[in-house]
């Protein structure tokens, strides 16, 4: 059984597996510029794609590539 402390939030500093890898959170400013850099795309532009799609890192990335096409 798992207690509060070991959900998985994707904002969790200490679990840098691939769950937190996975997801982007627009609200935290350092994955906000990792993603903005990755992705080649303004802040705007990704918050506008993870309330489109949710925060799935694969499923942001496939609709930005989509709308530069």
């Amino acid at each position: 059984m798992l207690n509060r402390q070991e959900s998985n939030m994707s904002d969790d500093k200490s679990k840098r597996g691939s769950p937190d890898r996975d997801r982007i959170n627009v609200n935290e400013d350092y994955e906000v510029q990792y993603w903005t850099k990755k992705l080649h795309v303004s802040a705007a532009q990704l918050k506008s794609a993870v309330a489109a799609v949710g925060p799935m890192a694969k499923a942001v990335e496939a609709h930005l590539r989509g709308a530069a096409h």
